[in-house]
């Protein structure tokens, strides 16, 4: 039973049948070793990796360059402790290895490592204090909120609600670290939506924009980058940097000429 799941696995993902391109030579090789093993080879224990042949190694660039954007971002910050909501649990797993965090999902992580807390919440209520957070992220989450994708209720102003919820408890002077899909706005139920980065600043009125990056529709990481141009994109990946405003202080560069487009 096991075999038959494997050989199924290798021939329905990542794409349907793609692995029959690369059946001809998983066969061949087969046979090679076989020659040269007889008794080393069994179908039973064989377990087949048709997609894998390939000139470079494969990545998905909004989450590869989004792991080394806020990894480096915490690292210089100093800070010594860290919340996070919903974010790639690999990520989170290595981040815990310098900096104590805690992690927050709806689906809670049920793993243990040095430096790691984990707890259940809900990204539109966390049911934490105001203004309690000095350091906090929420890497390809927000999108998500209210399409029913990972059992969460369905709400068309879910993700309205949850950049809500990420200001309400950022500590005064503290630091959102925020990525979201970005480019024409629109719902791709129900999977995500996509944002223009102007949508994201106004729903955070109450914090400052200090940094914007892009991951662009070809995959190119842009640091520091015009948050303008970004609307123009059919699905990068914008990664915001912002900060709890502190009255009568001067407003940020970036986001004074944002705030003046």
């Amino acid at each position: 039973m096991q075999t038959l799941k494997r050989w199924a696995m290798a021939l329905l993902t990542p794409v349907p049948l793609l692995g029959l391109v690369g059946l001809p030579r998983y066969l061949a090789n087969w046979r090679r070793l076989k020659e040269k093993a007889p008794n080393d080879l069994r179908l039973a224990d064989s377990y087949p990796c048709l997609s894998d042949w390939v000139q470079s190694t494969p990545f998905d660039p909004h989450y590869f360059y989004q792991a080394g954007w806020l990894a480096r971002r915490l690292r210089a910050s100093g800070v010594s402790a860290h919340a996070d909501v919903g974010s790639d649990v690999r990520m989170i797993g290595v981040l815990s290895a310098f900096i104590d965090v805690t992690f927050i999902d709806y689906r809670p992580l049920s793993a243990t490592l040095a430096g790691l807390r984990c707890e259940a919440g809900n990204l539109t209520g966390l049911g934490l204090p105001d203004a309690s957070l000095p350091s906090l992220s929420c890497l390809h989450v927000v999108e998500h909120v209210g399409l029913g994708r990972y059992g969460d209720p369905l709400d068309i102003a879910g993700s309205e609600r949850a950049l809500a919820e990420l200001q309400r408890v950022l500590a005064p002077e503290g630091r959102l670290y925020l990525s979201v899909p970005v480019g024409r706005e629109r719902i791709c139920y129900n999977a995500h939506r996509v944002f223009s980065p102007r949508s994201i600043v106004d729903a955070l009125s109450g914090l400052a924009l200090r940094e914007f990056s892009l991951v662009d529709d070809d995959g190119r990481f842009i640091e520091n980058a015009d948050p303008t141009a970004a609307a123009a994109l059919d699905y990068g990946c914008g990664l915001f940097v912002f900060e709890r405003r502190v009255p009568h202080a001067a407003p940020l560069p970036l986001d004074s000429e944002f705030s003046a487009q």
